[in-house]
């Protein structure tokens, strides 16, 4: 089965919704790279309508001008994409495709495919913010940026459960970026209580 993995740049207080003044001064090499492994993990992209808009607006343009990103953008031009939008689409960008039917669904159907590696969602905050309630997210990347952003859309809206997660790894890079990989858990147990605490009822 197929992992679902959602790949984000995101503030110190949540923020996902990426303004360059405060996500371009940290990316670096480093998180060049994770991006990379990221991309590396998957062979379906599962992306939102602005998502697309932007990518499909940038990526095609620096393949053919063939500078320093040309492979990653190759990558992206070759891999299979998968766009969720409640509006028709005339594609522009090579293997695009709009998803049919319910999100939940297509995506159900998507991680059961044996032909695929993996499914990763490149921002599209709506789009995880759904498939994280639908119990379909199986790993979050984050690049926890050194900022308190303090306005635009957060990753973990308002709800009435709370999202157990466990951490699978963790990377400090040298500008205070630091990444971290979550998957979904069930909620811890009590904790014990501490050797030498008080204790009612003795």
């Amino acid at each position: 089965m197929a992992k679902v993995i959602s790949t984000l740049f995101i503030s110190a207080d949540g923020v996902a919704e990426i303004d360059p003044d405060w996500h371009f001064p940290y990316f670096d090499e480093n998180m060049g790279r994770a991006v990379t492994e990221d991309y590396d993990a998957a062979d379906v992209l599962l992306i939102g309508r602005q998502t697309y808009d932007s990518f499909a607006g940038a990526w095609p343009d620096r393949e053919t001008a063939g500078d320093v990103d040309a492979p990653l953008a190759k990558r992206l031009g070759d891999m299979r994409k998968v766009v969720v939008s409640r509006q028709p689409l005339e594609f522009s960008w090579r293997n695009s495709e709009l998803m049919k039917g319910d999100l939940v669904d297509a995506v159900t159907s998507l991680k059961a495919d044996a032909g695929s590696k993996g499914i990763l969602i490149p921002g599209s905050i709506s789009v995880v913010q759904q498939l994280l309630a639908a119990g379909l997210v199986d790993e979050l990347r984050l690049l926890v940026h050194p900022v308190a952003a303090r306005r635009g859309r957060r990753l973990f809206d308002d709800g009435d459960t709370a999202y157990h997660l466990s951490v699978t790894a963790t990377e400090v890079f040298p500008t205070g970026v630091i990444r971290v990989i979550y998957s979904p858990t069930e909620a811890p147990t009590e904790a014990p209580a501490k050797a030498g605490s008080d204790e009612v009822g003795d």
